[in-house]
C-alpha cells in the first residue's frame, strides 16, 4: 500500500513539475479546479488614468477615454499618442473649429476643415490613419517621423512629446496613488 501511495505521489509531483503554468485555484471547494496562470491578467486601468488626466484639464474628450484605448490597441499604437496629439493641436479638444469634433488638426489647413460626426469617429479615423498612412505606408516609426509628415510646424513632435511625457508622469503618479496603503 505504501508503494502505491509513494508511486501516486511521485506521479503527481512529476505532472505538476512538468506543467508549471498550472496552479490550484480553489483548493477549499469540493472540486479543485486547475487554471492557467497565463489567464490571470492585471487590471487594465489605462482608460481610468486617461479619464482622470483629461478631466483635470476640463477636456471634452474625457468621456471618450475608453475609445482612445480601444483604438490604440486595435491599431497597435501607444495609447498616449492620439490624445497627446489632441493636447498639442487643440488643448485636448477645447480649441477646435466649430462643430468639427476635430481636436487633432487632422485635415485642417487654410480654409479647409475636416469635420467628424462625433468624437468617437475622430478618434477612430485619426488612430487608423496614423497606423495605415503614416506608419505602414510611409514608414514612420516614432513621433518625430510622424511629425515630419503630419504637420508643417518643425517643432510639432517636440510639443507632442511634452504631452506624452505629462501623461506618462500622470500615469506613474496615479498608479502610485492606487497602490498606496495607509496604516
Amino acid at each position: 500500500m505504501k508503494k502505491i501511495i509513494l508511486s501516486a505521489t511521485i506521479l503527481l509531483l512529476t505532472f505538476l513539475i512538468s506543467k508549471p503554468d498550472l496552479a490550484f485555484a480553489d483548493t477549499a471547494g469540493s472540486s479543485a479546479m486547475l487554471i492557467s496562470q497565463n489567464e490571470i491578467k492585471p487590471k487594465d486601468n489605462r482608460s481610468e488614468i486617461l479619464k482622470d488626466f483629461l478631466e483635470l484639464r476640463n477636456s471634452p474628450l474625457a468621456p471618450y477615454s475608453k475609445n482612445f484605448i480601444e483604438e490604440a490597441d486595435k491599431n497597435k499604437l501607444d495609447w498616449k499618442l492620439v490624445v497627446s496629439i489632441a493636447g498639442n493641436e487643440s488643448q485636448f479638444g477645447q480649441m477646435i473649429p466649430p462643430y468639427s469634433h476635430n481636436g487633432w488638426g487632422f485635415g485642417v489647413y487654410g480654409a479647409n476643415v475636416r469635420r467628424f460626426a462625433s468624437w468617437e469617429e475622430g478618434i477612430t479615423v485619426v488612430s487608423k490613419a496614423l497606423r495605415t498612412d503614416y506608419m505602414n505606408s510611409w514608414g514612420a516609426k516614432n513621433v518625430y517621423e510622424i511629425g515630419s509628415i503630419y504637420a508643417e510646424d518643425p517643432s510639432w513632435a517636440n510639443k507632442v512629446n511634452i504631452y506624452l511625457s505629462q501623461l506618462e508622469d500622470f500615469e506613474k503618479q496615479d498608479s502610485n496613488k492606487a497602490l498606496s496603503i495607509s496604516l
